[in-house]
């Protein structure tokens, strides 16, 4: 664990130093409902009049993240009241992210007691550390690992006499549709499962993350302290494209105007042209190069395979 600590220590050195050679991130911003390309200015004044902002990531991108820690700078450039929500920590882990917030806590002792992702300290660590400087909440929005693997092998029965603890920790109301359900279709697609396979136990466990992010949401909304907040939820973007998954289920529970951000790297930005289907993602697109990519050198503007 010590030796963990200190690689997230030498990463967060180093993100920093790449930072300070320079903070703009190529990008090109897609309005989905007007059809044509805008700035990313006009989208963060949409997103600071919603009432849940989601951003969708490729969970490897490094531009992405920055991009990600972008949209909270302008945030709160226009406005108070901001909530940060993440998928990359989970409910059991909120009173250790609470303590650290708080100040009760060094940054040692609260990743020792929080399970973070492998690359939080250059992908996350910038987000969690700018809402701190803001004195904004963050929540632990997702279902532990080891329920949602339980679930993913045995179906809903894994859940069933659960100790009284961990029902806190996953979400009471639940609903995950099969057939015909386009969400469920593009999931068995991406798994490369078919209905009546046991790819739909997996499914099950996508939709209890969906939905216990989406309570944990509506419990951010209520909790903050804030008079009508915006709740930036980040997540892999296949829990918010199409404003199915996690964003459905938010729109289900009625929270408010929900807009969904889908961030797609691409090998070029000179030659974009969303489909049809790339613009039904999300209310805008964010196109930003993959790291490595000059920004000019093809056209295909093709997406890179998004992650759950």
């Amino acid at each position: 664990m010590k030796n963990a600590f200190l690689s997230i220590v030498v990463a967060s050195i180093v993100a920093t130093a790449l930072s300070a050679q320079g903070s703009y991130v190529p990008n090109r911003v897609y309005d989905s409902a007007r059809g044509a390309f805008t700035d990313f200015e006009s989208m963060l004044a949409h997103a600071s009049k919603s009432s849940v902002v989601f951003l969708g990531e490729q969970h490897d991108d490094p531009n992405t993240h920055r991009l990600e820690l972008a949209v909270l700078e302008g945030l709160a450039r226009r406005r108070k009241g901001i909530v940060l929500s993440l998928e990359m920590f989970e409910r059991d882990v909120q009173e250790s992210l609470d303590h650290y917030l708080m100040g009760h806590t060094t940054e040692e002792e609260f990743l020792k007691s929080s399970r973070p992702w492998p690359r939080y300290a250059t992908d996350y660590r910038p987000l969690v550390e700018f809402a701190k400087a803001q004195d904004w909440p963050i929540f632990a929005a997702n279902v532990p690992r080891p329920i949602a693997s339980a679930v993913s092998k045995a179906g809903w029965s894994a859940l069933t006499d659960r100790p009284a603890e961990e029902q806190k920790w996953f979400a009471r109301q639940r609903m995950c549709p099969t057939g015909d359900d386009d969400y469920f279709t593009r999931f068995m697609a991406a798994m490369g499962s078919h209905p009546g396979s046991t790819g739909e136990y997996f499914y099950f466990a996508q939709c209890l993350k969906d939905e216990t992010m989406a309570e944990s949401i509506g419990a951010a909304v209520n909790a903050s302290g804030f008079a009508n907040p915006v709740i930036v939820h980040v997540n892999g973007a296949f829990h918010s494209d199409y404003r199915l998954g996690t964003a459905a289920r938010v729109s289900r529970r009625e929270m408010g105007a929900v807009l969904v951000i889908s961030i797609l790297p691409v090998d070029s930005l000179d030659a974009l042209a969303p489909s049809a289907d790339d613009a039904k993602r999300g209310d805008y697109l964010v196109y930003t190069t993959r790291r490595g990519s000059s920004g000019s050198t093809g056209s295909s503007g093709a997406v890179a395979t998004v992650r759950r």
